[in-house]
């Protein structure tokens, strides 16, 4: 899945508006991860802040599009998913081994899924998981949310990236 750089039509409906940011963000965060050396896309650049780290972040991203458009939307389990693990803060950051290209690939496998979710749904239609108060939103809500989740990281990566390695860039 090739997310391109690009942002939405000026002038479109709300939902091509909605996800065409949200892929415009996505697609940020990924380009925030090419030509990254496997030693890099692990290295912390915040001294107080050990997993923030594009590996960190990339995961992080990927679970969260899980838990709001699969658990809290659709109602599925929230096993598997390492944000719904109370033992372990962070757990979703925690992905030490795990190599990039993996990373990106299940990140984006992820977002396809999303996409689907949402082009199937009423974006006036509720989160069914009866667990979760955060289920009562509706998927605008919850696409809105994403783009700012998504967008807020995709800061985080620019920002780490250029400490990495001095790469910047907005598109």
């Amino acid at each position: 899945m090739s997310i391109p750089r690009e942002r939405p039509p000026f002038v479109a409906d709300e939902r091509t508006q909605l996800v065409g940011w949200l892929d415009t963000q996505r697609a940020i965060a990924l380009w925030k991860c090419e030509g990254l050396s496997q030693d890099d896309t692990y290295r912390p650049v915040l001294p107080d802040s050990p997993l923030m780290t594009v590996a960190g972040l990339l995961s992080h991203l990927r679970w969260t599009e899980h838990c709001w458009f699969e658990v809290l939307f659709l109602g599925r389990s929230p096993e598997g998913n390492p944000q719904f693990d109370e033992s372990v803060e962070d757990a979703d950051m925690r992905v030490e081994s795990v190599p990039l290209a993996r990373l990106v690939a299940e990140y984006e496998a992820q977002c396809r899924l999303s996409n689907e979710i949402i082009a199937a749904h009423s974006l006036d239609d509720v989160g069914k998981h009866p667990d979760f108060r955060s289920a009562q939103a509706s998927l605008r809500w919850m696409l809105i949310h994403m783009v700012e989740e998504t967008a807020r990281h995709a800061g985080h990566l620019d920002t780490i990236r250029e400490l990495l390695d001095g790469t910047k860039g907005y598109y």
